[in-house]
C-alpha cells in the first residue's frame, strides 16, 4: 500500500471515529461541508481526499486540532463534549458550533502559552 493511500485511509478512519464519538451522522457532516453524503462516506474509506478548508472546518466542528487528523497521535483526538438534543441539526447551527469550538481551542492554546511563559 502506498504512503499516500495509507495516509488517506488513516485520515478517513480518524474522521469516522471522531464523527461517531461526536454524535454526528454522515448526513450532518455532508450538510456542514455542503457535499453529498456519499462523498463523506468516500472520505471515511479513503476513496476521496479532504481539502484543507474541509479539514479546518471539521477540526473546528469537532473541537480538535488539525494535528489530530494529520499525525498518528493517540489520546489527542478526543472531541470537545457536545450534546445534540435534536435529530436534525442545521448547517447554520453547525457553523456556530464550529466557531464556538474554534474559540475554545484558541483559549486553551493561549492558556498553555501563558502557563509556559510563567514557568520560564
Amino acid at each position: 500500500m502506498s504512503d499516500t493511500l495509507e495516509s488517506k485511509i488513516n485520515i478517513g478512519s480518524k474522521l469516522k471515529s471522531i464523527r461517531e464519538r461526536s454524535g454526528f451522522t454522515q448526513s450532518n457532516i455532508a450538510k456542514y461541508l455542503r457535499v453529498d453524503q456519499s462523498f463523506v462516506s468516500k472520505l471515511e474509506t479513503g476513496e476521496r481526499v479532504l481539502t484543507t478548508d474541509m479539514l479546518e472546518k471539521l477540526a473546528a466542528l469537532f473541537g480538535v486540532s488539525l494535528a489530530v487528523f494529520l499525525n498518528d497521535t493517540v489520546g489527542e483526538d478526543k472531541p470537545l463534549a457536545l450534546t445534540l438534543r435534536a435529530n436534525e441539526i442545521s448547517e447554520e447551527d453547525m457553523d456556530v458550533i464550529g466557531a464556538i469550538n474554534r474559540i475554545a481551542l484558541n483559549c486553551d492554546f493561549m492558556t498553555q502559552l501563558l502557563g509556559g511563559a510563567r514557568d520560564n
